[in-house]
């Protein structure tokens, strides 16, 4: 049985639904699951527009014969190789042996790599190359490191489509509602398209700017990405989360705390600035256990918040391991632009702060105050001065 929707007269949305994968990419967790998207459109010719990963397969095969019915496929654009979504590009050409494959030479090498026996099937396309499949007539534009260097996006200048890739993706299965005004984004959705950007695509923000370029100067009407809801409307509120995004500049002011604990002291001094702050009229103040959290939730909140805390037990005189991975996942994705304030502790050679310190420092752009604490296994009377110059001085640059 087939499950499609139509996106616009002439194309339908023909992809699916994993709610049973449990890490998307083998890391990051998905208790929504994921959507694989793909597109099929009905002109003069039939133009498949990138496939799904194998574990929705078999849905994805019904559904294309259900739209088909008894045409033939004649094209197959893959605009990105990766195999959550190129993964059926050779079931696709066993069902339709007169299939063309229309993608960039280097996807082409690509589907090499993968295994794919493809070479008489293949027409390469560069950067502004147009096609016509009827009506329909589509201009091809390159996407490099977006997040794959051999990516493209294919914007169809009949009815204002863009096939994005994985540009403007989410995690998130999309439960029957293909559409952004069919859902609440900014309730339910905003959360997952962060962390979905910014694990996956936040390391390439200036690539990102450079298609955000191109995409100003077409008339887009509708964006269809290969994860999450298809976008019909209130672009301006995707573009600029995207924009914040790929330049780095934090979504709101905050205070984001992000502590490593053993037993519960480093905890409570956490606790403490946070209090101070919310007293002092901070109220966007957000803690995270790094032990109990994800990364790939920290990665998302950090690129949320102006501010973050970093409060670390020392570890083997080195910084606490949990805490220590997520500051590495940050540099590894080019974070840049936020105020960090930093507190230690150690029972007898505490120095997670300087260690964390150096860190940040090798980092582009970023602000560390001087108000720095150094806790002894727990805190006390003597240190609350200092945590109260902390806050004033979190404040003030908040300013």
């Amino acid at each position: 049985m087939y499950c499609v929707r139509e996106v616009t007269e002439d194309l339908y949305w023909i992809g699916g639904n994993d709610r049973r994968l449990a890490l998307f990419e083998n890391v990051h967790p998905i208790p929504r699951g994921v959507s694989y998207n793909s597109y099929l459109l009905l002109d003069e010719k039939t133009v498949l527009f990138d496939t799904v990963d194998w574990s929705i397969c078999r849905q994805f095969l019904e559904n294309i014969k259900g739209v088909l019915g008894d045409r033939d496929l004649d094209y197959m654009v893959i605009n990105h190789m990766e195999p959550d979504h190129a993964a059926c590009i050779e079931e696709i050409v066993i069902r339709y042996p007169n299939v063309k494959i229309i993608c960039t030479e280097k996807a082409f090498l690509f589907m090499h790599q993968f295994g794919f026996q493809i070479e008489d099937k293949v027409e390469q396309v560069k950067e502004g190359d147009t096609m016509s499949f009827g009506k329909h007539n589509v201009v091809f534009v390159s996407a490099p490191m977006v997040h794959w260097p051999e990516a493209m996006v294919t914007y169809d200048t009949t009815n204002g489509v863009l096939f994005s890739a994985d540009a403007f993706g989410s995690f998130g299965a999309l439960d029957g509602k293909l559409f952004n005004d069919e859902v609440n984004f900014d309730r339910d959705w905003i959360d997952d398209a962060r962390r979905y950007y910014t694990n996956i695509v936040g390391k390439y923000g200036p690539h990102v700017q450079a298609l955000l370029k191109k995409a100003g100067t077409i008339d887009i009407k509708i964006i269809c990405p290969l994860h999450g809801p298809v976008w019909r409307n209130d672009f301006g509120y995707l573009l600029d989360k995207y924009d914040k995004w790929s330049s780095y500049t934090p979504e709101e002011k905050g205070v984001m705390i992000v502590y490593g604990t053993m037993y519960g002291n480093t905890e409570a001094a956490a606790n403490e600035l946070a209090t101070r702050l919310v007293k002092k009229g901070i109220t966007n103040v957000v803690m995270y256990d790094v032990s109990k959290t994800h990364v790939s939730y920290l990665i998302s909140e950090t690129f949320k918040y102006s501010h973050v805390v970093l409060a670390s037990v020392t570890y083997n005189l080195k910084i606490y391991p949990p805490m220590l991975d997520y500051i590495m996942d940050m540099k590894a994705l080019n974070l840049q632009k936020r105020t960090f304030a930093i507190i230690e502790n150690g029972s007898w050679a505490p120095q997670s702060g300087k260690l964390m310190r150096e860190l940040l420092e090798e980092m582009k752009d970023m602000t560390i105050l001087d108000n720095e604490i150094s806790i002894n296994s727990s805190m006390k009377e003597s240190d609350e001065d200092l945590m109260e110059s902390i806050a004033d001085s979190i404040i003030e640059s908040m300013k």
